[in-house]
């Protein structure tokens, strides 16, 4: 029941992905507003950050989704991709759910030297909900309470560079983009669509930069590296078995690898 209820909103997704008009479009704004962030802007990249612990993997779920498809240097014709202004290729996405970000990274993105875009999701309804007695709120109502303050927080910043009397290390610039989707709840059908919406906003984010999302060659180079220090640890151990020495061919790896190495095996 779950599952279907997974496919059938990722089904619903890909149904307005494909008919809703442009400036209705969730995945094609997401997709638009990313590529205006990093190629025309030029940030680097992009926090998510969900407000619900059901959702505690998705930011690393959308760094696979993210980073391995559009993290590329050439285009789909094998053209260099530029690296200074206007930039194109994947962006670097980091998050952690509701408060825990909070109490670690939202430092430099309210304060840091660098603006970073931030995406925040959350839901109407909980689906854990408590309610203290003699509490005002619910403890969901607690945690949305923060959903709604950043974005205000990051586009608002507090005081001005001419107010002489704020204290500087007080002064929050404001003018950080964010955008937030609330859904109705963190439910299964929400999850399918949430999926859904991000899968399709990179591969608009690859369209509109010409690179090819389905293929992966960066991940290919350090698997094989790590096939030949396989057999190098291989032999290392069965050198040592045997009681006999064995010299390392020096040309197999860097000189700080070969290092490692020699002292990882030498112990």
């Amino acid at each position: 029941q779950a599952l279907a209820g997974v496919l059938g909103g990722a089904h619903s997704a890909d149904v307005h992905f494909r008919t809703a008009k442009l400036d209705q479009n969730i995945p094609a704004l997401l997709g638009l507003f990313a590529v205006w962030n990093r190629t025309f802007l030029g940030y680097r990249a992009h926090a998510l950050l969900p407000y619900s612990q059901a959702l505690a993997k998705f930011p690393a779920h959308l760094q696979q989704v993210s980073m391995e498809s559009n993290g590329k240097g050439v285009d789909a014709l094998g053209n260099s991709l530029p690296t200074i202004s206007p930039e194109m290729g994947g962006e670097v996405v980091f998050g952690e759910p509701g408060t825990v970000g909070q109490h670690s990274f939202y430092q430099l993105l309210h304060q840091g030297t660098h603006p970073i875009p931030c995406e925040f999701v959350g839901a109407v309804q909980s689906q854990s909900p408590v309610t203290v007695k003699g509490a005002d709120v619910s403890n969901h109502d607690e945690l949305m309470s923060n959903f709604f303050a950043q974005p205000d927080a990051l586009a608002c910043g507090k005081g001005s560079e001419k107010d002489t009397g704020l204290d500087a290390h007080r002064f929050f610039g404001g003018n950080r983009p964010s955008l937030s989707l609330l859904f109705r709840a963190m439910d299964a059908r929400g999850v399918g669509q949430l999926l859904a919406f991000y899968e399709h906003k990179v591969a608009v984010q690859g369209v509109l930069w010409g690179v090819n999302s389905f293929d992966q060659w960066g991940v290919e180079l350090g698997k094989g590296l790590a096939k030949k220090v396989r057999e190098e640890l291989s032999c290392s151990r069965r050198a040592l078995k045997s009681g006999t020495k064995r010299k390392a061919p020096e040309e197999a790896f860097n000189y700080s690898t070969r290092r490692l190495l020699d002292r990882f095996t030498a112990s």
